[in-house]
């Protein structure tokens, strides 16, 4: 008499037994014809659709709502004043910066040396012109719990898309300057002129160099920065199924393409900074970089690593969901830009374990160009 098998459902042998689980679908399905499957029927190399929806929010300069799989992120772009006299140790910008011949597309701040390599280390950073930050909803995965304070993803997230915010010098600090000029207003007209009539009157009293000595003193004092726009990136994940970090990127970029500012003009009879209620301008975003992020499946549970076994075969999961980011112990995040036509490394980020190296890197770049076209066609 032969025993009687039992036979769990997949869901129920999925929560048991997740990582033989996963295994069990990357080596079954493989074969000749047919490439591993993942538990969720997708590919190794196969990502999940993505949904990019610009002007989500009604009551921000920018907006976007983005959906990679089960995966749902709201960024919104709100943009505040921030007056020179209430920066620490603020540092005038040359009057030039604002004659330069247009035609550059990078921003050059003062630090920088006309290649766009100073954004970032001049005032954008200087100042905290960029001010990203992310809030997982209660709710939207079973580990983030009510009233709980902000978790150790969400701030690590936030600084990753601060640091690269300012190495891909995706905004420029040009778009976020209010400049002055002296002269323009009415009350500094109608001064000039009472200074010219006082001057006839007295019948040409100053000499030509006097005069001279003043126009080059005004010349000098035309153009001035009055404050700056200050850019607050809030993201709120909805849903929260993996891979957080492409998601919330994508989202900032799509927000910040979708940002309008309003016009800012110094007032110099009520010495503030007034805003048209009608005139905005649109936010010059520079290329776009996309984040491309895979994990490292090993064959052996992550229980037996350090056991002194032999490292068995493992698999590049692109775009890995909850579940599998939990069976990983080694992830890499490549962003790329590709809008010039060739396929430029902006950041590179690998967390945990020693498999990736050298020529997966490289394979992977192919792989991070590939899912640029992606992203391109979702945001169009």
């Amino acid at each position: 008499m032969t025993a009687p098998t039992v036979k769990l459902p997949a869901p129920l042998f999925a929560k048991l037994s997740p990582h033989p689980f996963l295994l069990r679908n990357l080596t079954s399905a493989a074969g000749p014809d047919r490439p591993p499957a993942r538990t969720n029927g997708r590919s190794t190399q196969e990502t999940r659709p993505l949904l990019v929806k610009s002007s989500s929010l009604s009551h921000a300069h920018g907006s976007a709502l983005v959906r990679l799989g089960d995966t749902t992120v709201l960024c919104g772009v709100r943009g505040e004043l921030l007056p020179v006299d209430r920066i620490p140790g603020f540092r005038p910008v040359p009057a030039e910066e604002r004659r330069r011949a247009a035609g550059d597309d990078r921003d050059r701040d003062r630090d920088g040396d006309g290649d766009g390599s100073g954004v970032g280390r001049g005032e954008l950073k200087d100042y905290d012109l960029l001010v990203p930050n992310i809030e997982l909803a209660t709710g939207s995965a079973p580990q983030f719990l009510p009233g709980a304070p902000p978790t150790v993803l969400a701030q690590t997230l936030s600084t990753r898309l601060y640091s690269l915010l300012h190495s891909t010098g995706l905004v420029g600090v040009r778009d976020l300057r209010v400049w002055s000029t002296p002269g323009s207003g009415p009350q500094q007209q109608k001064g000039e002129d009472v200074r010219m009539g006082g001057a006839e009157e007295e019948g040409g009293g100053r000499e030509d160099g006097d005069v001279e000595k003043e126009e080059e003193e005004e010349e000098e004092e035309e153009d001035r920065v009055v404050a700056y726009w200050v850019l607050y990136i809030d993201l709120l994940f909805v849903s929260f199924d993996g891979n957080p970090f492409d998601a919330a990127w994508a989202a900032v970029v799509a927000a910040l393409r979708d940002t309008s500012l309003p016009v800012a003009r110094w007032d110099p009879e009520r010495e503030m900074v007034v805003c048209s209620r009608t005139e905005k301008r649109k936010l010059n975003v520079t290329g776009l970089p996309v984040a491309c992020t895979a994990a490292v499946f090993e064959e052996k549970d992550l229980g037996e690593v350090g056991t002194g076994t032999a490292e068995g075969r493992h698999w590049l999961l692109l775009d890995p969901d909850r579940l599998e980011e939990s069976l990983c112990r080694e992830t890499i995040t490549m962003v790329v830009d590709c809008s010039d036509g060739e396929t430029r490394i902006k950041s590179i980020e690998k967390q945990g374990g020693t498999t990736i190296g050298r020529e997966l890197i490289r394979g992977f770049a192919g792989i991070a160009g590939k899912r640029w076209e992606e992203v391109k066609d979702a945001m169009n």
